[in-house]
């Protein structure tokens, strides 16, 4: 027999010297096949296993391609009971082997099918080598990276064991523990267990530790679970903010600085916080800190702890005494797309301060304003939105974006496909249209043209801003007709459709501003607008004050069709030539037009009743007027026209509501006198007009 080419020979043995010796002589076997050394897995034999596992183990260091060779032959399975041996070298073996193969994907796969983290978990105990202790978290932490296996690891009481490893002596235990800690603490059951097992106190040892890649796993972790109160709070009571704060002053921590200004960040939520680090002269330390540092990470992040802190008035108070606004303003002029985001995010937190707003206008407005032409959406759309918080109700800073000449990119952001930069900048022309120069200037720019497009778009605040510009523009009968020109009217009506409260609200609003002349009126009629807030009124759910004015409005553009759905006009209705009373309309159905009703025949119904007031022409002769000049009577020079204004003004003040309307033939009827009267003025209101 051949073994590595070695010959092997085999004797055979006496019977007395076989019944002295019964054990089998060792036998040395080399192999360079991996699937002969996954056969040995399966052995009975404790040092086979031993040496199986070590080669195995060699084998798949080597790269991901041995790993899924292994994973092909069949030796996870062998190797997952093997972890839990009782021979402790044959278990540290098993166990160092998963935490290499753990890492690839496949591999991962298979352990959460084969349940291994209950196994693994209980490979954390003290009395466990601590080889065992940093190959069976290593494994974990490559597991806790995908969500079924964080929930295996919570539910099977993995985060204890793990929280004791972070005071291991072993920094690799140390860092395979924080960095499944930190897988495990993105779901938010984990995050609460770890506070409930005083996961905070290690965490900041690990603040001290010569090895960088365990400080950042260590604030890595309290970036994400300091985002609860309850833990900001311990973080505080254990002087968390003084750890933090030294890493900040430390130049040689430069690369620990981005994620320390993280947990910062989250720390000066809290009034309390705020307050501390003001006495202690940390926040201008912070501010001075941000101003001046020339990495983006570390600006972008200063800008961001700003925002969180800003969302709490008595914190805004605080940032605008330490003048928060000159930081701010510095870092807007940093050349990264990143920065300009996260700063122009802080100025609309800041701008519930009314100081603030103020502060940032004079020199704030004008940077803001170029940013609006970036080619990236992003600082787009929060350019636009702290110009928007800075323009509210603040007619000094909407001048401003006029002066900074900032019409003309607002509303070429209307027309981008980023919709928080659409609304946003729709509601910075709106706060604008405030002030009569600046509305007209804007209008100038063809607003109306513009607008026509957010209109359209299915974001309903979108939608909502839009239709408030067409509202706060519409005032203008220029601005209308550019409205109706440009096709703004349909989609205008088809958002009064909409199942969202505030964008029909707004629609009917900007419905009520539009009927203002007679033609955008009609225009709106014939889309169905009238109908729609007919609908809209008999709802109680979706009826509104606006809904109720948008149909009154309409309905003064049209005083027939008023009064047969009303049964009665208002004091400031005047009626003109070409007013009908046809009778009293149900609710839906269609008023016709005189032209439709002098196509129909005759017949027994009421007659419709027509004021048509046009005086005659009176000419009077040469002769005539000298003998008016000879005996004294007055001459009637006005002109015809105002002859048939104060006509019309007499009769519009005889035309009155009628009190009863009585049912004839269908129709009621809007005259209260006899029957055989009425059907004698049938035939003659037909032929001739009142």
């Amino acid at each position: 027999m051949f073994l590595q080419g070695h010959p092997v020979e085999i004797t055979a043995l006496s019977a007395d010297l076989w019944f002295l010796n019964k054990e089998f002589d060792p036998l040395l076997i080399e192999s360079k096949k991996a699937a002969t050394v996954v056969l040995m897995l399966n052995s009975p034999e404790e040092e086979v296993l031993a040496k199986a596992c070590d080669a195995i183990y060699k084998f798949a260091s080597k790269g991901d391609e041995n790993k899924v060779t292994l994973l092909s032959l069949g030796a996870v399975e062998p190797l997952f009971k093997l972890i839990s041996h009782e021979d402790p070298i044959v278990r540290k073996n098993a166990t160092m082997v998963f935490g290499i193969m753990a890492s690839n994907s496949d591999v991962k796969k298979l352990l959460r099918e084969l349940d291994v983290t209950n196994s693994l978990i209980a490979r954390l105990v003290p009395e466990e080598d601590v080889i065992i202790h940093e190959f069976a978290s290593l494994c974990l932490a490559h597991m806790a990276v995908e969500y079924t296996s964080k929930v295996q690891i919570f539910e099977q009481g993995g985060l204890e064991p793990l929280i004791r490893l972070l005071s291991s002596p072993d920094p690799d235990v140390k860092k395979n523990s924080a960095e499944c800690i930190y897988h495990l603490v993105q779901d938010f059951q984990s995050r609460a267990a770890v506070r409930e097992l005083n996961v905070i106190p290690p965490l900041l040892e690990l603040l001290k530790s010569e090895y960088p890649v365990i400080q950042l796993l260590a604030l890595k972790t309290l970036g994400v679970i300091s985002n609860d109160k309850e833990t900001r709070i311990i973080l505080r009571e254990n002087q968390g903010l003084d750890h933090l704060f030294k890493i900040l002053e430390t130049k040689e921590f430069n690369d620990l600085h981005v994620e320390a200004l993280a947990v910062v960040a989250n720390c000066l939520e809290d009034v309390d916080t705020m307050q501390l680090i003001q006495q202690t002269g940390g926040l201008k330390k912070l501010l001075s800190f941000a101003e001046t540092s020339t990495i983006p990470d570390i600006q972008k992040n200063a800008a961001k702890a700003i925002s969180k802190a800003a969302y709490d008035s008595e914190n805004r108070k605080i940032l605008h005494e330490q003048e928060v606004e000159k930081c701010l303003i510095t870092l807007l002029g940093t050349d990264n797309d990143g920065v300009k985001t996260a700063v122009s995010q802080a100025i609309s937190a800041m701008c519930e301060n009314l100081a603030s707003k103020d502060a940032f206008g004079i020199q704030g407005i004008p940077q803001l304003v170029q940013l609006l032409s970036s080619d990236n959406e992003e600082v787009k759309e929060a350019a636009a939105m702290a110009l928007a918080n800075l323009t509210t109700a603040n007619p000094g800073n909407a001048s401003s974006v006029a002066e900074a000449e900032g019409i003309e990119p607002l509303i070429n952001v209307l027309s981008t496909k980023r919709d928080g930069a659409v609304a946003n900048a729709a509601i910075v022309l709106t706060n604008m249209a405030t002030q009569e120069p600046l509305r007209l200037s804007i209008q100038s720019h063809s607003i109306m043209n513009a607008i026509v497009e957010p209109l359209q778009s299915t974001n309903s605040q979108v939608q909502s801003k839009a239709v408030l510009t067409v509202a706060a523009f519409g005032c203008d009968a220029d601005a209308r007709t550019e409205l109706r020109n440009a096709g703004g009217l349909e989609p205008l009506v088809k958002l009064l459709h909409s199942r969202n409260e505030e964008v029909r609200r707004n629609a009917c609003w900007a419905a009520v501003v539009c009927a203002s002349d007679e033609l955008t009126a009609v225009e709106l009629c014939r889309l169905g607008a009238l109908d729609i807030l007919e609908e809209i009124n008999l709802s109680m759910g979706r009826r509104n004050h606006f809904s109720e004015r948008a149909l009154d409005k309409l309905l003064d553009n049209d005083l027939s069709q008023k009064y047969s759905q009303l049964g009665y006009l208002s004091f400031s209705n005047i009626i003109t030539d070409s007013f009908y009373d046809y009778g009293q309309v149900k609710p839906g159905v269609k008023l016709l037009s005189l032209e439709e009703l002098s196509t129909q025949e005759l017949n027994d119904r009421r007659a419709v009743i027509l004021v048509n007031i046009k005086p005659p022409e009176v000419a009077l002769t040469v002769e005539e007027k000298l003998q008016d000049l000879v005996y004294g009577r007055p001459i009637n020079l006005l002109p015809s026209s105002t002859f048939r204004k104060s006509s019309k003004e007499r009769a519009s003040a005889v035309v009155s509501p009628v009190d009863e309307k009585q049912e004839s033939s269908g129709r009621p009827s809007s005259l209260s006198k006899g029957s055989t009267r009425e059907k004698g003025s049938r035939r003659w209101s037909k032929n001739k007009d009142l």
